[in-house]
């Protein structure tokens, strides 16, 4: 694609994704996400062939951006690698905070209202997850590695923390308080518990 193509999709997607974490999937009309983005329906058809597909493709540029964000993060967090991993688990709680309401987790927005109804969603929504727990196990194997942490099994621990995360980040949804969120951090760090 050459440039301006890229952009307009691109402008397409950052629309989508404001649009969609504010008001759901099916809540989006392609109306309203055309005229938003200010786009003819032409446009959207030459990029998408369906609003299924710009879901998937919405879910995948939420991934790419997202893992882009993690590895950079991981990367330039001061301190040892447990440092770093409660450095992203502290982003996270800021990030997903009733207070900051800024930038908002994508996969608690859609993972139970569009895993039922589109296969190809789901599995954008699978594959991306299961990066993201391969990138914090990874940096999980490398704290244990280094002897900061006494976990045996670096990806089971990287999916438990995970899961904790986001049933944190629903509750935080629910109830409108960050306290699911806080307990998910002193449950991460009990259950990454440094060795010194």
């Amino acid at each position: 694609m050459n440039t301006k193509t890229q952009d307009t999709r691109q402008h397409i997607l950052d629309i989508g994704y404001q649009l969609v974490v504010s008001k759901g999937f099916a809540g989006v009309g392609l109306s309203e996400l055309l005229k938003t983005a200010e786009v003819p329906k032409g446009s959207f058809y030459h990029y998408f062939k369906s609003k299924e597909q710009f879901g998937e493709a919405l879910i995948q540029a939420y991934f790419s951006e997202y893992l882009n964000q993690l590895n950079q993060l991981l990367d330039s967090a001061p301190g040892n690698h447990y440092q770093k991993l409660m450095h992203y688990w502290q982003h996270w709680s800021e990030q997903n905070s009733c207070q900051g309401q800024a930038r908002k987790c994508l996969v608690v927005k859609l993972a139970g209202e569009v895993s039922d109804l589109s296969e190809p969603m789901r599995l954008a929504l699978l594959n991306g997850t299961n990066r993201i727990i391969a990138r914090v196990a990874e940096c999980i194997e490398q704290a244990r590695s280094a002897g900061e942490l006494g976990i045996s099994d670096s990806r089971q621990t990287a999916e438990q923390l995970y899961n904790l995360w986001i049933g944190a980040s629903l509750l935080n949804k629910i109830r409108l308080d960050d306290a699911s969120l806080q307990q998910a951090l002193l449950t991460t760090r009990q259950v990454l518990q440094p060795t010194a």
